[in-house]
C-alpha cells in the first residue's frame, strides 16, 4: 500500500499564547479520515520537532483530489484544552512521488477566520513512497495526477451552480529547486484565492514561471526583533548578519636586517588555513607603515590559529623576519557602536616560539561583522586569488553625480567686425563651446559688419564651474571660413537665477583674434588686440530640475538649486542579501561570474563589493536614501566584473535590471523577494538568474508627502519657462555623457557601460518590439471602455432582464433629482476603491517580460533593435525591414487618416460644404432649441433615456439616423493626390 510521509520540522515566530510571552505548540495533521500529531514543545515560539507521520493512501489514482490539513495549537492545561496558532491547507496534486524529489518547504500560516491573530510560518517535508505490491510507476502518478486536474477543470463550472456558499480555497505550492541555502528562505509561489483575484489574473495574464517574482522569508533582524548581541540591528536590519575575523595591521618597528648589503624590504602575510593575505612591501625599510585591514569570513576558516609573518621580499625566496600566532577562540567580539578597538604592540617570535631581541609589530585582532566600518575597504577571503592592483575593483563603494545645471546663452548682436574681404555680403554665425558641448547659431539676417540673431542657446554646467565657455564669431561666405573673433569666459563668472527672478542685464564683451584668445585667458585686453565687440546675456538657470535620465522613471525631481529644494519626507532601505543562479559570464580562463549590484535613487549611487568566481553570491549589505518624493523609483542593476583580471580594454557584462517605483509600496512594509534578472539580448530574452532584495520604505513626515501628490511632478521652473522637448532629449544626453565621465573618473570607477545601463540613454531609440509593447498598454485601456460599452449595449438590448429593469429605474430617479447624480458617481467610486482594496498587490514591481514583449519578440525585431545607427546590417537585411517598416507604418497612416476624416466631418456640420447638410442641421437646431425651451428637462432627460434603452422589439438592425448623417458629411479625404 502506499504511504504519505509528512515531516514536520520546525516553526518559527508564532503567536505567544501563554500570557507569558511564549507558547507550548504542537501540530495535528489531518488527511482522508486519518488524523496525527506531534509532540508538544513547551515554553518557545521556534520549536522543532524532526516528526515524521506516515499515512495510508488507499487509492493512489486519488490523491491530486485529497487534501492536507496541517494545523498548529497551543497545549494548554496539559492536552484538556488548546488555542489555535495556525493552519494551512495543501492539495495532493503538488505531492511529489519520491523521497529525494521533495525539499524542505516553509509555509505561512493562515488565520482561521477574520478575526484570527496568527503569524509565523512552518517546515515539512512532503512526499508518498510506495510499499507491497501496488508498485506502481512514478510515470503513472503524473498520469492520475493530469487526470485529476482535469477532473477539476470540468466540475468546476457546475460546483459553483450548485453551492452558494463557497469553499475554502487551497494553497498549492510549487517546488522551485533546492536553490538555497538556508531553509528559512525557501520560496513559496501561491494560488489566487478567490473567484474575484482569478478574474483580475485572467485580464492580465500572469508570466512564464521562470520570470516571476518569489517572496522570501530571510532571518532578518527588522522581522525577528533581534541580531544577536549585535547594537546595530536598528541600522542593519535587513540583511543576515555575515561573521569576519578582522586583522589590522598598522605598522612595525626596529625589524632585523635580514640581507648582507644590511637592507630590509619587509611585508606582512596573514594566514588562516589556506587563506592568506598580504600586504605591500616597502624597499629598505625597518619601520615600515601599512594600514591594511584583512577580514576573513568566519564560515569558512578553516583553522583555529592566525598566522601573522613578517618577511623580507626577495629575488629568488623570500627571508623569514618574525612571526606572531594567535588563537581564534580567544579573539575579542566589537559590536559597534563602540569604539574601533586599539591596535597593540606585540614582539615578533621566532620559529621555534621564542621571542626575539628587537622587532615589534602593532596589531588589532577582532571579531566583528559586516557592519564595521573596516568592512568595505578591507582585504576579503573571497578575493585571495586576486594580485594588489585589481582588489581595488572589488571593494564596495557610494558615489554622487555631479551638481548639474542649466546654462543659457543668449546671443543678441555684434558690432565691428572686420573681415578680410570687406567687399561682399557677410554671412556670420556664432559657435560657442562648453567642454564637449557645442552649439552653433544661425546665419545672421543682417549681413554686415553689425549683425543681429537674438538666438538662445542651453547648455549643461557642473560645479565647481571650472571649464570655460569659448564664443567664436565665424563668417563663412564665399567657401571658406573665417574666425572673425573669440571671447573666453569661465563659467564661474556666470549669474545665477532662481525660479522666475528677473533676467540679468546684457553685457558688451570685446572680441580677440584665436591666438590672441588662446594666450590671455584672464581675458585682460592688451593694447591694440581690440577688434570687435559681442552682446550677450549669460546666466545659470538654477530652478530647473536637470534630467539625466528618463522622466517615466526619474528617480530625482528636486531643482538644481539647494535653496529651492524641499525637505525630506521619508526614507528607503534597501539590503542586497545575494543572488542565486546566475549563469557563468565568461566563456573560458575557468572563471564563472564575479557579481556586483549596482543601485541609483537620486544624485546617490552605490556599489556593493564584487564576489568572485561564484554563481551564488551573498552580499548582505545595506544601503539607505533619503526620499523626497514618493513618486520616484530606483534603479538596481547586477553586472559582471570584467576588471579584476587586469584587462583595461574589458568591458561589464550586464546581467540584470530591475526598476521599483517606491510610490507602490507601503510604508513600514518589509520586502524580501527574488527578483528574475532579465537582460535583452541580440539573440533574444535571457534569463541570468535571481536577485534577493529586502526593501523597506519609512515615511517620516506624512503630512508633507501627502501634499506632494498635489504639487507638480517638477519644479516651478518647468511649467513657467518650459523646454522643449527637442531642446531636452539634446541636454539630457549631454548630462549623461557628464555623468559618465565624472563617474569613470573615481577610485574604483564606476565605469561607462555600467551608467549609461542604469540611465537608459538608449530609451527612445527605435524599436518593433517596443512599438508593440506601447500598443498592447493601449489595448488594454481600450479593454475596459469595450467592457463598458458591450455591459451598456447589453443592457439596451436586455440581456438581462432584472439588471435593465434596475437601470431604468436608478435612471429615473437620477432625472427626477438631477443632485444626486455627482454624490452616486463618487460613492460608486468610493465602493469599488474599497472593493478592491482587498485585492491591492502584494508585492513590488518588476520587470514584466510579457508586459515588454521580450518573450515573443522575433529574433529579426530583436537584432534590428540592437542594430547601429546607421545601420551596419546587409542591404538585403535593410530593406526587409525597410518594407516591414513601410507596412507597419502604412497601418499607422491608415489610423491617422481615418481620426481625420472624422474631425473634419464634425467641422464640416455647419462648415457649408455641403449645403443641404448643413441647411438640415441648422432647421434641427432650430427645432431643438425650442422644443428644450418650452419643454422641462426632466421631461426630455425621460424620452432619452427610455429611447436609447428600449426594448430590441423596437429597435432594427439598420444604422440609426444620426450615424447615417455624420456618415454623409463631407471630409478632405477626396482632395488629397
Amino acid at each position: 500500500m502506499a504511504k504519505l510521509v509528512i515531516e514536520v520540522l520546525e516553526a518559527s515566530d508564532l503567536m505567544p499564547k501563554d500570557g507569558q510571552g511564549s507558547a507550548n505548540p504542537f501540530v495535528e495533521v489531518d488527511f482522508d479520515e486519518q488524523r496525527q500529531r506531534t509532540s508538544t514543545k513547551l515554553k518557545t515560539l521556534y520549536p522543532s520537532w524532526n516528526e515524521k507521520l506516515v499515512f495510508d493512501i488507499e487509492n493512489l489514482r486519488n490523491l491530486p483530489n485529497k487534501t492536507i490539513e496541517v494545523i498548529v495549537y497551543n497545549d494548554n492545561k496539559h492536552g484538556h484544552y488548546k488555542n489555535f496558532l495556525g493552519k494551512l491547507r495543501i492539495s495532493g496534486m503538488s505531492i511529489p512521488f519520491s523521497e529525494s524529489e521533495p525539499m524542505i518547504q516553509r509555509y505561512p500560516l493562515d488565520k482561521r477566520g477574520i478575526f484570527s491573530h496568527i503569524k509565523g510560518d512552518i517546515s515539512l517535508k512532503i512526499y508518498a513512497v510506495l510499499h507491497g505490491t501496488e508498485n506502481l510507476k512514478t510515470e503513472s502518478f503524473q498520469t492520475a495526477a493530469a487526470e485529476g486536474m482535469q477532473n477539476l477543470k470540468n466540475t468546476e463550472d457546475r460546483e459553483r451552480n450548485k453551492k452558494k456558499k463557497k469553499e475554502k480555497e487551497l494553497k498549492t505550492f510549487h517546488s522551485l529547486g533546492d536553490v538555497l541555502e538556508n531553509p528559512a528562505e525557501k520560496p513559496v509561489i501561491i494560488e489566487p484565492k478567490s473567484d474575484v483575484s482569478r478574474a483580475m489574473h485572467m485580464q492580465f495574464p500572469g508570466q512564464k514561471p521562470e520570470y516571476a517574482l518569489v517572496e522570501t522569508r530571510p532571518p532578518l533582524a527588522a522581522r525577528m526583533g533581534y541580531w544577536g548581541r549585535d547594537k546595530t540591528a536598528s541600522t542593519y536590519d535587513l540583511v543576515e548578519p555575515m561573521n569576519f575575523l578582522y586583522v589590522n595591521v598598522v605598522k612595525a618597528n626596529d625589524l632585523p636586517v635580514m640581507d648582507i648589503s644590511g637592507s630590509l624590504d619587509p611585508y606582512v602575510e596573514v594566514r588562516i588555513g589556506n587563506y592568506k593575505g598580504v600586504t605591500n612591501h616597502f624597499e629598505k625599510n625597518q619601520n615600515p607603515v601599512w594600514n591594511k585591514v584583512f577580514a576573513f569570513a568566519k564560515e569558512r576558516l578553516q583553522s583555529h590559529l592566525i598566522e601573522i609573518t613578517v618577511k623580507d621580499k626577495d629575488v629568488a625566496r623570500d627571508d623569514f623576519v618574525g612571526r606572531i600566532v594567535f588563537d581564534i577562540a580567544e579573539v575579542p567580539d566589537r559590536v559597534p557602536p563602540d569604539s574601533p578597538l586599539a591596535p597593540q604592540w606585540y614582539r615578533l617570535e621566532k620559529k621555534t616560539g621564542q621571542q626575539m631581541s628587537h622587532g615589534e609589530i602593532m596589531l588589532a585582532v577582532w571579531m566583528g561583522t559586516q557592519a564595521d566600518e573596516a568592512f568595505p575597504e578591507a582585504w576579503h577571503s573571497d578575493s585571495h586569488s586576486m594580485d594588489q592592483t585589481s582588489l581595488t575593483d572589488t571593494r564596495s563603494k557610494v558615489y554622487f553625480s555631479p551638481k548639474l545645471y542649466y546654462l543659457r546663452v543668449h546671443v543678441i548682436a555684434a558690432q565691428d567686425l572686420v573681415p578680410s574681404d570687406k567687399g561682399r555680403n557677410l554671412e556670420t554665425s556664432v559657435r560657442i563651446k562648453l567642454g564637449d558641448q557645442g552649439r552653433v547659431t544661425r546665419n545672421s539676417p543682417i549681413k554686415h559688419i553689425n549683425p543681429e540673431w537674438n538666438e538662445e542657446l542651453m547648455f549643461i554646467a557642473y560645479e565647481p564651474f571650472d571649464e570655460y565657455m569659448v564664443f567664436s564669431v565665424v563668417e563663412s561666405g564665399g567657401g571658406k571660413e573665417e574666425v572673425l573673433g573669440m571671447l573666453m569666459k569661465p563659467v564661474r563668472e556666470f549669474k545665477h537665477r532662481l525660479e522666475t527672478s528677473k533676467l540679468p542685464d546684457a553685457e558688451w564683451f570685446s572680441l580677440y583674434k584665436p591666438y590672441v584668445a588662446e594666450e590671455e585667458s584672464d581675458m585682460h585686453r592688451k593694447e591694440g588686440t581690440f577688434r570687435t565687440r559681442i552682446l550677450l546675456r549669460l546666466w545659470v538657470d538654477a530652478g530647473y530640475h536637470v534630467l539625466d535620465e528618463s522622466p517615466h522613471f526619474s528617480s530625482d525631481l528636486q531643482p538644481a538649486a539647494k535653496i529651492l529644494r524641499k525637505s525630506p519626507i521619508g526614507i528607503l532601505e534597501v539590503g542586497f542579501l545575494g543572488a542565486q543562479n546566475l549563469l557563468p559570464m565568461k566563456d573560458k580562463d575557468g572563471e564563472t561570474t564575479n557579481a556586483y549590484c549596482v543601485a541609483k535613487y537620486g544624485t546617490k549611487w552605490v556599489r556593493t563589493r564584487t564576489l568572485a568566481d561564484t554563481l551564488n553570491p551573498r552580499w548582505n549589505e545595506q544601503y539607505t536614501w533619503e526620499v523626497f518624493d514618493p513618486c520616484t523609483v530606483i534603479t538596481i542593476g547586477v553586472f559582471d566584473n570584467c576588471h579584476i583580471t587586469g584587462k583595461e580594454d574589458a568591458k561589464d557584462q550586464r546581467i540584470g535590471k530591475i526598476r521599483i517605483r517606491l510610490s507602490t509600496l507601503e510604508t513600514d512594509q518589509i520586502y524580501t523577494h527574488f527578483y528574475p534578472l532579465l537582460v535583452l539580448e541580440p539573440s533574444g530574452l535571457k534569463k541570468n538568474g535571481e536577485l534577493h532584495l529586502a526593501i523597506r520604505f519609512t515615511c517620516t513626515a506624512w503630512v508633507n508627502m501627502m501634499k506632494r501628490y498635489g504639487k507638480p511632478l517638477f519644479p516651478k521652473m518647468h511649467y513657467v519657462h518650459p523646454i522643449s522637448l527637442r531642446h531636452i532629449e539634446w541636454l539630457r544626453h549631454q548630462a549623461t555623457d557628464i555623468v559618465v565621465k565624472k563617474l569613470a573618473r573615481a577610485e574604483p570607477p564606476l565605469r561607462g557601460e555600467t551608467v549609461e545601463y542604469m540611465l537608459d540613454v538608449d530609451y527612445n531609440a527605435w524599436s518593433l518590439r517596443r512599438s508593440k509593447a506601447y500598443f498592447a498598454r493601449i489595448m488594454v485601456l481600450m479593454n475596459g471602455i469595450s467592457y463598458v460599452l458591450r455591459w451598456f449595449n447589453g443592457i439596451c438590448y436586455w440581456k438581462n432582464p432584472m439588471t435593465t429593469i434596475l437601470v431604468h429605474i436608478l435612471c429615473f430617479i437620477l432625472i427626477c433629482y438631477p443632485e444626486l447624480i455627482l454624490p452616486t458617481f463618487f460613492l460608486y467610486l468610493f465602493v469599488i476603491g474599497l472593493w478592491k482594496y482587498r485585492f491591492r498587490p502584494r508585492h513590488p514591481p518588476y520587470m514584466d517580460a510579457q508586459l515588454s514583449q521580450a518573450d515573443v519578440a522575433h529574433p529579426d525585431e530583436v537584432d534590428e533593435e540592437f542594430d547601429s545607427f546607421p545601420t551596419s546590417r546587409q542591404t538585403d537585411t535593410v530593406k526587409m525591414r525597410y518594407d516591414r517598416l513601410r507596412s507597419v507604418a502604412g497601418k499607422v497612416q491608415t489610423v491617422v487618416g481615418d481620426l481625420a476624416t472624422q474631425g473634419e466631418r464634425v467641422l464640416a456640420v455647419l462648415s457649408w460644404r455641403d449645403p443641404r447638410a448643413t441647411a438640415l442641421f441648422v432647421l434641427f437646431s432650430l427645432i431643438c432649441a425650442v422644443f428644450l425651451y418650452i419643454t422641462p428637462f426632466q421631461i426630455v432627460a425621460v424620452i432619452i433615456g427610455i429611447y436609447v434603452l428600449r426594448h430590441p422589439r423596437f429597435r432594427s438592425k439598420l444604422p440609426p439616423v444620426p450615424i447615417n448623417f455624420f456618415r454623409r458629411l463631407p471630409s478632405k479625404s477626396d482632395m488629397l493626390l
